[in-house]
């Protein structure tokens, strides 16, 4: 049990499992006691700096022991963690750093050539705290401090730091996705909202000291909360999957089996590469017992091939946007023929209440289809800086509970359960990542020589979706040209696998482009 906050986790499993492997990477690994030890010095480190109950933190680092190390010492302090993404582009990385007026940035000896680009002085951003390495760094951002080295957090005491004055309502993470704007949005999520969400994953995947979860998910993308602290509040170990293995099925499959794994969380993709690409009929992982899956389709014919590989193993399909966590669940069952087209999404977590709304604003009855609308503890507060956007997403019902609409469209099947049927504007998910495909014609309609542009996308059975670009230009641009420039803008899964060149696009009679003869 904890006081309704994430920041009590570790200490609970430190003083109920202290010698259990906390966290372990790729040979390195932190007990419970070390991790509690260790977040604890960085806690009175980032209080001395001037870090206080409700301020941002930014996390710029690979994800690391460090990286989690960073995540529990800023709770500790009362702050909120922000992680940015270490492979975007500068320039969407130092919006964010100056949307949520990020008052520190702990990172790593790896990045120091990237800090400039961020125009951390033009913000917030009073410390650089360098959380693996002691080397000097020459081009630090001017005036701000860094503190280098490992060895800085020896000054500080192991011991707890003071008792905060504290509520579950505290923001605990602001986690940037994408926006149709052009700029991401942070969806402002409180200690609450997460605990919800992870006690009952906790409990209902029973996840305990024996357990090794895997860490799979990057840590801007939400699917990693559950990695993180379902692990400590069962007191389990949380292996880091290495992103060098991760676009190899084989060496992937040798590491859930080596390290023995027993819960797997991931986007389907990863999974279905496993089944055409992993060897699971040589590499069988003895220890897996769970495979939760989330954040796209998972097609029926790799699901089918995976569960009859792993026939032990219990499989979970986990719903929910980042401004909800995870809303609803479906536990497969076996599949006794062939496999359906679809499985649901299932019904709504305990705690949680889920309904559709159709066109006309009805609440939509058996087999009609609605959007899909979400209310109770796990929805977020809402979105960083931007009260008019929140206003919008955040409706209050007549008991003064706030519903948040997913835009998703669904029905209620015969047997209860929620059937997600896509979209209702051009938001789409691509390898587990929610994308805004207005976003991506913003950056591409800024280049000087590109008159007006469409991106699509392309379904895809092992992605879900790919992404396409039609776009009309008023000089020749090579498709190459247009990829660096979006690199420069936006993170690689954003970019387009797929340009056409044409004169014209197709319009309606009102004049907008019609995608739907482009599709």
């Amino acid at each position: 049990m904890t006081d309704g906050t994430l920041r009590n986790l570790v200490p609970a499993a430190a003083e109920r499992v202290p010698e259990r492997t906390a966290v372990a990477d790729r040979g390195r690994s932190l007990t419970y006691a070390e991790l509690e030890t260790v977040s604890n010095r960085l806690a009175h480190l980032l209080v001395d700096r001037g870090v206080r109950r409700g301020d941002r933190v930014g996390l710029f680092l690979d994800k690391s022991i460090e990286s989690l190390v960073g995540i529990y010492g800023v709770l500790k302090a009362g702050a909120a963690y922000v992680p940015l993404d270490p492979g975007a582009p500068p320039s969407r990385l130092g919006y964010i750093a100056s949307n949520a007026g990020i008052r520190c940035l702990l990172t790593g000896v790896e990045k120091s050539s990237e800090w400039a680009g961020l125009d951390l002085e033009a913000g917030s951003t009073e410390t650089l705290v360098v959380l693996n390495g002691e080397s000097a760094v020459d081009e630090v951002p001017h005036g701000i401090e860094l503190v280098a080295g490992g060895s800085a957090l020896d000054d500080y005491s192991g011991d707890a730091p003071p008792a905060i004055r504290s509520s579950p309502d505290d923001l605990a993470y602001v986690l940037y996705t994408s926006g149709s704007t052009g700029d991401p949005k942070g969806v402002m999520l409180s200690h609450r909202n997460s605990l919800a969400f992870v006690e009952w994953a906790t409990d209902e995947f029973q996840v305990g000291e024996n357990d090794r979860l895997s860490s799979h998910a990057p840590l801007h993308f939400d699917l990693s909360v559950f990695d993180l602290f379902a692990a400590a509040r069962g007191g389990a170990a949380v292996e880091l999957v290495p992103q060098s293995i991760s676009i190899f099925p084989v060496e992937l499959a040798r590491f859930i089996r080596d390290t023995r794994i027993s819960v797997w969380y991931s986007v389907p993709s990863i999974l279905t590469m496993l089944v055409l690409r992993g060897k699971l009929h040589e590499i069988e992982p003895p220890a897996l017992r769970a495979v939760l899956f989330a954040g796209e389709v998972f097609p029926t014919k790799y699901l089918h091939r995976l569960m009859e590989l792993l026939p032990d193993a219990r499989f979970a399909n986990l719903y929910g946007p980042t401004e909800t966590n995870v809303c609803t669940w479906y536990e497969v069952p076996p599949f006794v023929d062939d496999p359906p087209d679809s499985i649901p999404i299932g019904k709504a977590i305990s705690g949680v209440d889920v309904f559709a709304v159709t066109d006309d604003g009805r609440v939509a009855v058996a087999d009609e289809v609605g959007e899909l609308c979400v209310k109770g503890p796990t929805v977020m507060q809402g979105y960083w800086g931007d009260p008019e956007r929140t206003a919008r997403a955040l409706q209050q019902d007549a008991s003064d509970a706030a519903v948040y609409r997913t835009g998703d469209l669904v029905r209620l099947d015969d047997d209860g359960n929620w059937r997600y049927l896509g979209r209702r504007d051009e938001q789409i998910k691509s390898r587990g990542y929610r994308i805004e495909l207005g976003e991506i014609e913003v950056v591409l309609n800024s280049h000087p020589d590109v008159v007006e542009c469409a991106v699509v996308a392309v379904a895809d059975e092992i992605v879900t979706n790919r992404i396409k670009a039609f776009v009309v230009t008023s000089a020749p641009v090579s498709e190459e040209e247009l990829v660096n420039f979006s690199l420069d803008r936006l993170p690689r899964y954003m970019i387009p696998e797929f340009f056409e060149f044409r004169d014209e696009l197709p319009k309606s009679s009102t004049g907008k482009i019609a995608r739907k003869a482009l599709v």
